[in-house]
Formats: C-alpha cells, sequence, structure tokens
C-alpha cells in the first residue's frame, strides 16, 4: 500500500481501471489516485506489465477491504502462441523458438489444478519475491500450489496464435496454464473480470462506495444505535437479518458480514458465538 500527501476531500472507495500494457500494476494505481486526490490507495490482484485489463484499485478506507477484494476469482483473454517459449512465459522474457505445433488435440485442463508460479513473479521467496532472486541469476523452484480452473476454451485460432477464455480461482497464473500446454508462452494478456467487476465498467473518474463494492458479502442492516455500536467495535446481533451477497459467486467459508446502515458501510464483522458479529474492520474513523 502506498500513501500519497493526505486531502480532507480524499475519496472512499474502489475506482475500475483499465490498465495500458507497459504499466505495473502499483505505477497504474498511483495514476489513478493521483487523479482523484486520494490520500491513500492500494490495488487488489496484481497485473503483470506486458498485460491489460481491469485492476481494482482501493482508495482511502477501502484499503482496509484489500484481503476481500484479492480472494474473488478472475477471468482472462488470453493469446498462447506455439512453437516458442519464453524464459518469463510472457513476451518480455528471452524468446526461443522450438517450432513445435500446436498439439492435437488441445486438451484445456479444468477442475483443480497443480502448478508452479513461474519463476518471474510476485510469489515471496525467503523474504524476497521471486522475479528479483530470477534477475539477479539465482536459481530456485517454487512450490506448486493447488488452484481452480472454472472455465479454459479456446475462442480462436491464427497462425501458431490460439486464443484462450479462462475462469479461474485467486492465485491462478495463467502464463503457467499456457506454458503447460506445450511448448507454448503468453503473447498476450487481458483481464476480463474480478468477481463481480467488469472490464467494461471500468471508469477511472468513477468512485464506487465501499457500501456499493462490498456487495459480494453477505451484509446486515443496522440501526442507529447499533451502527454506533458497532463503529465503536462493538458486537450486534444478527438476530436472522443476515441477507445473501448480491453476487454468488464469491469464495464461500470466508464469513465475513458487511454491516450496513442504509447505504453506507460500517465494519465487516466475523461471525462469533451464537447471533454475534464482531467488527474485525471498521470504515469510521
Amino acid at each position: 500500500m502506498t500513501r500519497s500527501p493526505s486531502s480532507s476531500s480524499a475519496p472512499d472507495g474502489v475506482v475500475l481501471i483499465d490498465k495500458p500494457a507497459g504499466l505495473s500494476s502499483r505505477r497504474a494505481a498511483a495514476d489513478a489516485a493521483a487523479r482523484l486526490g486520494a490520500a491513500k490507495f492500494g490495488h487488489a490482484g496484481t497485473l503483470d506489465p506486458f498485460a491489460t485489463g481491469l485492476l481494482v484499485v482501493l482508495l482511502g478506507r477501502a484499503c482496509r477491504t484489500q484481503d476481500w477484494f484479492t480472494t474473488l476469482p478472475k477471468a482472462y483473454d488470453a493469446t498462447a502462441r506455439f512453437g516458442a517459449v519464453s524464459t518469463t512465459g510472457d513476451p518480455e522474457g528471452e524468446i526461443s523458438e522450438t517450432g513445435s505445433e500446436i498439439p492435437e488435440p488441445l486438451v484445456l485442463p479444468t477442475g483443480t489444478v497443480r502448478q508452479r508460479p513461474p519463476a518471474y513473479s510476485a510469489v515471496h521467496v525467503d523474504g524476497r519475491r521471486a522475479y528479483q532472486r530470477a534477475r539477479a541469476g539465482e536459481e530456485f523452484e517454487l512450490p506448486e500450489r493447488e488452484v481452480e480452473v472454472y472455465e479454459f476454451r479456446e475462442t480462436g485460432r491464427s497462425g501458431n496464435d490460439v486464443g484462450l477464455h479462462i475462469r479461474c480461482s485467486s492465485g491462478t497464473y495463467v502464463r503457467s496454464l499456457v506454458s503447460d500446454l506445450g511448448d507454448a508462452y503468453t503473447a498476450r494478456l487481458c483481464r476480463t473480470a474480478v468477481g463481480p467487476f467488469k472490464l467494461d465498467e471500468a471508469d477511472p473518474q468513477r468512485v464506487i462506495p465501499i457500501g456499493s463494492a462490498l456487495t459480494f458479502l453477505p451484509t446486515l442492516q443496522l440501526s442507529r444505535e447499533e451502527a454506533t455500536r458497532a463503529g465503536h467495535g462493538q458486537a450486534v446481533e444478527a438476530g436472522g437479518r443476515v441477507e445473501p451477497p448480491s453476487w454468488s459467486g464469491a469464495p464461500g467459508g470466508a464469513g465475513a458480514i458487511l454491516l450496513l446502515e442504509g447505504s453506507d458501510a460500517v465494519a465487516i464483522a466475523a461471525r462469533g458465538e451464537g447471533e454475534a458479529l464482531k467488527p474485525v474492520v471498521g470504515f469510521r474513523g
């Protein structure tokens, strides 16, 4: 998370931007925050510099919600270029032609998939980013992880290029999915969705209020008295009033509840004993 000069009129909320190629996610988020005069900003879900598409930028108190946004599933459109491999799995690496054909049939795995993150990734290895170690010439191997691929389909072909559409869990590396198909690398990558948020909704001038942006969580409407208590970190009773999220694709089991007073976000709460909901992240003060 990055801080910029404070401002009494700095916005709180979420901005959806279409990140251009060539910019890091941090730089793109910083530019968006500067345009809006945000005092504090962050982003949820890094895009590689060569990639384009939807970046969720968090402003002000919305930075406190980063953990919930980063767990949302993602969707991508990608181009796999066969007959060549890249040291980074993308166009920025050293490309080696192999002359291999597109495998027939081209098997696109779905369900639970074991994959190894690319060496040139933001994964931490002994306190340093993997890409920092890779650029320094260090040899290491990242452990495999299990991810969920909900949809993996071909969208067209042109020469050695195959268009792909992918819906997957958070933490999935498209570059690894593509390289595991054979002698191929990811020539193009565009993120088209993060949870309920779509690329065609991106607007760098529109700040979505926290209460509206978090409706992928179950919600509870509070009375004024309850909102005052919750705003001070005190538990409130669910009383059977919790409403399901407006978007059904959120990962299950998190147990977080968005507490609202009208449309205003008061806190995110966790279930305690019985019907008690204990605020764990507050938005007032």
